[in-house]
């Protein structure tokens, strides 16, 4: 007989059980709350085990400890100690303690717990996260060290940050012990010719002088070590810690056990490091919060200027939101209130710009054949006027020779028959697989049977070869993680063409002339392929006062340009961004915001030559009916800019910026 069936949710509506006292002669607070280093989402609480009298000093709050669950043992850490527990059974003992220094702080533990809350995430995945894998050696080594006496510093000059506004009332809130939140706009090439670095360490100072600690974020081990150096260069006296998860086990576990023990106030890392136990943290720094390595690949899926708002919440830290250009979502924090906007003066942002050119249809058909090729013909002789004053730097979005190659009758992309991975093409021209490295022979499309192969996108080394023909005598430099000499730290002035991946860029020691990108497909939303073009940019060093950068990005946004008119993702409660409300929005390319602007309008073209519906060049196009697709000519001949064809459907209604016309009636 079947036992009589409940309601659903009877259980959860039951009472706690009471909690009982556990005597124990020898220790005061006999219970550790241990939680279980387990990726499984039903065992994300604590569970309670004994303190033997033997392990009372060592498991603390917040250290390592290995506990028996179920049939094995697992490792967990004590997130908390008290004298009762709600156990009815009998409480099984910690089998022993790993290491007796406490590893999770309070500020930590309450971190770990926030970002897990609002991720929707475990607590162990997030500490396993903040914390590093213990290296014994490491940490015996420097406990063994005396403390360091740490420098006293004063309040410094606000020289350099007087190029923005509400700079210099920013370091005097960080004087003053106080938590400034700001989103800050640098410009590539400020009139005090302060590098951003030495912004960033003036601040440090301002957090130092009220005894207070800074934390800088990185999105890549080598920028991060190269600023860490710099920091370091600039604070003499006062130890700066470089935490990175490539400088090995020994030296990262080296450097968050200095922190843990208050012996450095100063550190700059990448994703990870924004759990970094800095003692009475006062400044969080993040540099390119667009870019997509700041972003965690496993649970919880957290990204870095998450954890640091969450982090400003809980501890009353400032927070500064750095980059050469501005973030949706950064833009949002400040349209909230949450986050002040610290940008230049409208006037020096425009004068100290980089000039972007970009050749729209027309432009590209006149060039004939050679306008359709990957370098347009203007992009040489722009290269080519280049040269004359230093190197040209070509941005390439795929390392490699050609990093994929695709079938010649039905276009799908090749597969290696035996682990499925991507098949490439090597400088010798023998097709392997990327993944398991096998020589490919007679390779057969499953889908149409063609045995032809055709390059879908072409690497470094094959743009470097195609440079190397159109500009004969030049220098061609290729650097890169695939490359033959890795990654090349820095150029000089010579005359030289460098052949780059996107963070790969070698530092120019007088700039760059000219910046030349190659674009890949559409892999972001809408709204972030604008920044993320330009924040491809943020390690470069362009040449005043305005360098020219040829490539897929139609200007050089402003600090604003999310909540200019167009802009409707707000309105439906959601980041900025430009949208088609109501009506689908082919294809718009905007040019504006330049100082020399003449004239924005609408032209419909009806009986003239122009593109297509579907995008095809040179093709005669007249409206038939009232909801055919409407061709809208954005005129906006400058210096600076070039007329750019955006394809709009009828009825849909955008006012351009800077313009009170409307540009589709």
């Amino acid at each position: 007989m079947y036992p009589q069936a409940g309601e659903q949710g009877a259980l959860l509506a039951a009472p706690a059980s009471a909690p009982r006292q556990v005597e124990s002669p020898d220790v005061a607070e006999p219970v550790a709350q241990v939680l279980l280093d387990t990726p499984l989402p039903q065992l994300d609480r604590t569970f309670d085990y004994l303190v033997p009298a033997e392990l009372d000093v060592q498991a603390q709050v917040g250290t390592r400890v290995v506990v028996r669950f179920g049939a094995r043992q697992t490792h967990g850490w004590v997130w908390g100690r008290s004298a009762t527990t709600t156990h009815r059974g009998r409480l099984s003992p910690l089998r022993r303690v790993v290491s007796d220094l406490p590893v999770l702080t309070t500020q930590t533990m309450r971190l770990v717990e926030a970002v897990a809350a609002r991720s929707a995430g475990n607590r162990a995945d997030v500490a396993r996260l903040a914390v590093p894998a213990r290296h014994r050696g490491a940490e015996r080594s420097e406990r063994g060290r005396p403390p360091v006496a740490l420098p006293q510093w004063q309040a410094p000059s606000p020289k350099g940050w007087q190029d923005y506004l509400g700079g210099p009332e920013m370091l005097t809130a960080l004087s003053g012990r106080g938590a400034p939140r700001a989103g800050w706009h640098v410009l590539p090439n400020p009139p005090s010719g302060a590098h951003w670095l030495d912004l960033v360490a003036t601040a440090v100072m301002a957090t130092l002088s009220g005894d207070r600690g800074v934390l800088v974020v990185m999105a890549t081990h080598r920028q991060s070590q190269q600023a860490a150096s710099r920091l370091a260069e600039l604070l003499p006296g006062e130890p700066v810690v470089h935490l990175s998860a490539e400088l090995g086990p020994a030296a990262r576990y080296r450097a968050f056990t200095r922190l843990l023990l208050g012996r450095a106030r100063v550190v700059v890392g990448t994703r990870a490091a924004a759990y970094a136990p800095v003692p009475d943290l006062g400044l969080a720094v993040l540099w390119d919060d667009g870019d997509n390595r700041l972003d965690d690949r496993r649970a919880p899926y957290t990204h870095c200027r998450q954890v640091l708002t969450v982090r400003s919440a809980l501890e009353r830290t400032g927070v500064l939101l750095a980059g050469h250009t501005r973030t949706v979502e950064t833009q949002a924090l400040i349209d909230s209130g949450w986050a002040a906007e610290l940008r230049p003066p409208r006037a020096l942002e425009l004068a100290h710009r980089p000039r972007v050119e970009v050749p729209d249809v027309f432009e590209l058909e006149a060039e004939g054949p050679s306008g359709g090729a990957r370098i347009p013909s203007l992009a040489h002789r722009a290269a080519r006027q280049a040269l004359g004053a230093g190197p040209v730097l070509v941005q390439v979005p795929r390392g490699g020779y050609v990093p994929v190659v695709a079938c010649d009758s039905c276009r799908e992309a090749a597969h290696c028959a035996h682990c499925g991975g991507p098949l490439s093409m090597p400088r010798g021209g023998q097709t392997a697989c990327r993944w398991c490295a096998r020589p490919v022979g007679q390779w057969q499309c499953p889908g149409c049977g063609g045995k032809r192969l055709r390059m879908v996108s072409v690497g470094t080394s094959r743009t470097a070869e195609e440079l190397g023909r159109a500009f004969p005598g030049t220098p061609v430099v290729v650097s890169g993680a695939q490359a033959e000499h890795g990654v090349i730290e820095e150029v000089d002035e010579a005359p030289r063409l460098v052949v780059a991946t996107p963070g790969a860029e070698p530092h120019a020691q007088v700039g760059y002339a000219c910046v030349r990108r190659c674009a890949a497909g559409p892999t972001r939303p809408r709204w972030q392929r604008l920044t993320r073009v330009c924040s491809c940019w943020d390690g470069l060093t362009l040449r005043a006062p305005r360098p020219l950068c040829v490539g897929t990005s139609p200007r050089w946004p402003a600090p604003s340009w999310p909540n200019e008119p167009g802009c409707t993702c707000p309105r439906l409660g959601g980041p900025p961004g430009w949208t088609g409300p109501g009506q689908r929005l082919r294809r718009c390319w905007m040019s504006y915001g330049q100082q020399d602007m003449r004239r924005w309008g609408p032209r419909r073209l009806q009986g003239r030559r122009g593109p297509g519906p579907r995008g095809r060049a040179g093709r005669w196009y007249a409206p038939q009916r009232p909801r055919d697709v409407r061709w809208l000519s954005c005129y906006a001949r400058s210096q600076s800019s070039a007329p750019w064809t955006s394809c709009l459907r009828s009825g849909w209604r955008w006012t351009p910026p800077f313009c009170g016309e409307t540009a589709v009636e």
